[in-house]
């Protein structure tokens, strides 16, 4: 499943399930979710080590199984889009998106030309490595890669209209954790001014025919209702630190208990 795929199957309401990767450095990680049935992988250079060649490796063993590979870059690090991209990753998130003019900035570094002016590359991973026409080229990976923005300040909020319309712009996602805290309510990730701001992100990416994503909030009925109002059904289900850490500590306590 592509990048393009997967967006619609958020849009028909259908679940996505994501494996979030952070430590993990070996493509067996990615066989263990094909095996366990997640639908996409979601690697994390925002807030971990992970190089480029590393990342590249987990993108294009996601790529030979199936998975849809999303990587989210460091902020503000538009050059790393272009490496991670060319490498295999067919989704891009870009997180602390506050304007229409960064959001743009955003699409010009993910789609070739006409849409941006991702550098030009003679082969990749997801065309099996195959020359074909630069306009070809161009034409299938715009169609195939997808960009999310993360909004995560009351200013990415307040602009949340402008930057649904932007074209090129796929997925608005609210980053619950990084907005709470911002306006003033840490660690309240349902406290009703986030789940405001949510409902106008929905409402923005509904008016101009986007996907909304609510990310950061565990499942709860807050996120179920937001669900209803439109929000796509993405289960972030795990991150590779807390699944190892809980199988850790789950294997202390089996063993305690045998003592």
């Amino acid at each position: 499943m592509n990048a393009a795929e997967l967006v619609e199957r958020l849009r028909d309401l259908q679940p996505v399930i994501a494996l979030g990767l952070r430590a993990s450095r070996t493509p067996d990680v990615i066989r263990w979710a094909k095996a366990a049935g997640y639908h996409a992988i979601w690697i994390d250079m925002e807030h971990s080590t992970l190089p480029v060649d590393t990342v590249a490796q987990l993108c294009s063993c996601a790529l030979d199984l199936g998975l849809t590979p999303w990587v989210r870059v460091p902020e503000r690090d538009y050059g790393t889009i272009n490496r991670v991209l060319d490498g295999g990753a067919l989704g891009i998130i870009v997180p602390r998106i506050e304007t229409a003019a960064e959001a743009r900035l955003a699409v010009m570094a993910t789609h070739f030309p006409p849409l941006g002016q991702r550098s030009q590359i003679a082969t990749l991973p997801y065309l099996n490595f195959d020359r074909v026409p630069a306009h070809e080229l161009n034409r299938r990976l715009n169609e195939a890669t997808m960009l999310e923005v993360l909004i995560e300040t009351r200013a990415g909020i307040e602009a949340a209209d402008s930057i649904a319309a932007i074209e090129g712009v796929d997925m608005l996602a609210v980053g619950c954790n990084d907005l709470a805290a911002d306006m003033g309510h840490i660690g309240e990730l349902t406290h009703p001014e986030v789940i405001a701001a949510c409902r106008r992100v929905i409402a923005a990416a509904q008016q101009h025919g986007k996907v909304a994503i609510i990310g950061g909030m565990p499942e709860c009925e807050s996120l179920s209702e937001l669900r209803r109002d439109g929000a796509a059904n993405f289960r972030f289900a795990g991150i590779d630190t807390d699944v190892f850490l809980a199988a850790l500590r789950q294997r202390v306590e089996q063993s305690h208990a045998v003592l």
